[in-house]
């Protein structure tokens, strides 16, 4: 003799509506990047004062990525007849980062050139939110 089994299904139709998701409250978070001017590569000292810029730029964008997503640390020890034959540490951070504004950029001493950068989370998740659209379940309507 044949056995039906029944599930629990909905025989309704639905509705659901939904609605995104927010914050109450949306941090800021800075770094500053430096760059030494006389190591750049260059023929006069504006060209290297530029290239300082930009490379002090870069090291900011790279503090920023890394208050985000953290840093990756890899370590390694050899041994060898019981003697520590070799250690090394690494460390690399990636990430992108959208949103970010420069506060300022500014000779620090004699040799050395700084940008501040700062990112607003509020930006950050307009940003997101215009291309992700994250949403919850606001209501469900049975019919």
């Amino acid at each position: 003799m044949p056995t039906f089994f029944m599930g629990c299904t909905s025989w309704f139709s639905k509705h659901v509506e939904w609605e995104t998701i927010e914050p109450d409250t949306y941090p800021v978070i800075s770094a500053i990047g430096y760059a030494p001017i006389s190591a750049q590569r260059g023929t006069n000292d504006s060209v290297k004062m530029l290239m300082a810029l930009k490379a002090s730029k870069l090291d900011a964008y790279r503090e920023l990525t890394q208050q985000v997503y953290g840093q990756k640390v890899d370590g390694g020890q050899s041994l060898q007849s019981m003697v520590l034959e070799n250690t090394h540490l690494d460390s690399s951070v990636q990430g992108v980062i959208r949103g970010a504004r420069v506060v300022k950029s500014y000779p620090v001493g004699n040799d050395t050139y700084a940008t501040e950068l700062e990112l607003d989370f509020k930006l950050v998740n307009d940003i997101y939110l215009s291309t992700a659209k994250p949403k919850r379940i606001k209501d469900v309507r049975y019919y």
